[in-house]
């Protein structure tokens, strides 16, 4: 595979920017943009708090594994994936297969500003959203830190972030595409 091709996936929890900057980058490198929850929504026909009040978690994240699996393109794809999408078991192995990992950044303070804004986060609809999201940050961290490389967020221009991501998947992506016909 050309290394020009390879997938991207930004993983990281929630309110790091995963969509945002997704959409910038995969602008700049002339990538179709698919963010895994909006992909889930428009195939199911609902909402993620619909799904999660309807099915349960345990549910909608078997519908992330297929996601990964086929419910995208394996060539010029930028992935932003959901903050649970990487913490399944086997996931961050499927996407290391797949393409160049890079897991965005923020501090707690960043997610809690930017995650008050959005009431369409089911894992938040609790009585102290902030006690939730210490208590989610604390169960992911160790397998975010295991995803690659981590790109910080908090108090940077759009244009930088993008830079940056851009910068270390051309890096990661050639490295990708020699090892690829090996894998195979």
């Amino acid at each position: 595979m050309n290394a020009a091709d390879v997938n991207l996936y930004l993983v990281g929890f929630m309110g790091t920017g995963k969509s945002t900057v997704g959409r910038a980058v995969a602008s700049r490198i002339g990538f179709n943009a698919v963010d895994s929850d909006h992909e889930i929504e428009r195939l199911t026909g609902r909402t993620i708090a619909e799904l999660f009040a309807a099915e349960g978690e345990p549910a909608f994240r078997a519908r992330e594994q297929a996601f990964i699996e086929t419910g995208h393109p394996g060539e010029r794809t930028l992935v932003a994936c959901g903050g649970g999408l990487i913490v399944q078991p086997g996931a961050l192995e499927r996407l290391k297969a797949r393409g160049v990992i890079i897991c965005l950044h923020a501090s707690i303070e960043t997610i809690l500003d930017r995650t008050s804004r959005n009431r369409n986060r089911p894992l938040l609809n609790v009585e102290n959203p902030e006690e939730r999201i210490r208590a989610l940050y604390a169960e992911r961290e160790a397998i975010y830190r295991r995803t690659g490389t981590l790109i910080l967020t908090d108090s940077r221009p759009l244009n930088d972030i993008v830079a940056h991501v851009v910068r270390v998947w051309r890096r990661e992506a050639a490295d990708f595409s020699r090892r690829a016909p090996a894998a195979l």
